[in-house]
């Protein structure tokens, strides 16, 4: 399936805190105020339509932010519920789930990060949608990230609290996923080297791969960064 052909008419919700080393990280301010406590159920956030980019397309980075985070990750692209009610999975696509740098406890566990997350042109999404049925087990890939060439980052996906079914099943207790919607599996954080705690950092002029390794058909994930136009004020 082509790029222009892939289904993400629905919502796009990605999911704060699924890796274990990001809730690590982030667990010493879980019992501060307001919350005093861990979140309870998947805490998740809308990568509105304005951030999609195709594959192969530039992404735009305003000229007051320096760097932006690469967030790889595989999204689940759901189908049409069968006879049971249950939500019937239709394949898989890589995304680049960018964002302006920023702490969790800085922004919050409970707080849709938009203004870090939902700039226009900030979700890259892949050139394939596999079928789910080619991906008996989705968790189990791993995600490489280069950086003009550079293997800055590998993103396993079995490193998730909760694994694509629990997850599935946690957000469904709430919430009904839609024929369209795309569920991303969770971001990951860089274990060791410079950029250990964080996701890998790029800037304008650099050019971003992701693949999955094991499963050539979702391909590769291509953007360039490039400087956002000025915006034009009002005469």
């Amino acid at each position: 399936m082509t790029t222009h052909e892939l289904p993400i008419h629905g919502t796009v919700y990605g999911v704060l805190l699924n890796s274990n080393a990001e809730w690590q990280s982030a667990s010493p301010h879980m019992h501060e105020a307001p919350y005093k406590a861990p979140p309870a159920a998947p805490v998740l956030y809308v990568k509105t339509a304005n951030t999609w980019s195709i594959n192969d397309s530039t992404i735009p980075v305003p000229a007051d932010v320096p760097e932006v985070e690469i967030g790889a990750t595989l999204g689940v692209v759901m189908g049409a519920p069968n006879a049971a009610g249950t939500p019937h999975l239709r394949g898989f696509v890589l995304l680049n789930d960018v964002s302006v740098p920023h702490s969790v406890q800085g922004q919050g566990f409970y707080r849709p990060p938009v203004k870090y997350k939902c700039l226009d042109g900030f979700l890259g999404v892949g050139p394939a949608l596999v079928p789910a049925s080619d991906v008996a087990h989705p968790n189990a890939l791993q995600l490489e990230v280069r950086i003009n060439g550079v293997l800055r980052q590998t993103v396993h996906l079995a490193d998730m609290r909760r694994l694509l079914p629990d997850l599935l099943a946690d957000v469904n207790d709430f919430m009904t996923l839609q024929a369209g919607d795309v569920l991303m599996l969770g971001l990951g954080i860089c274990q060791d080297g410079p950029e250990a705690g964080h996701r890998p950092l790029a800037r304008v002029g650099d050019v971003i791969d992701i693949q999955a390794q094991g499963l050539p058909g979702l391909g590769v994930l291509r953007h360039a960064l490039v400087t956002a136009p000025a915006l034009e004020m009002p005469a």
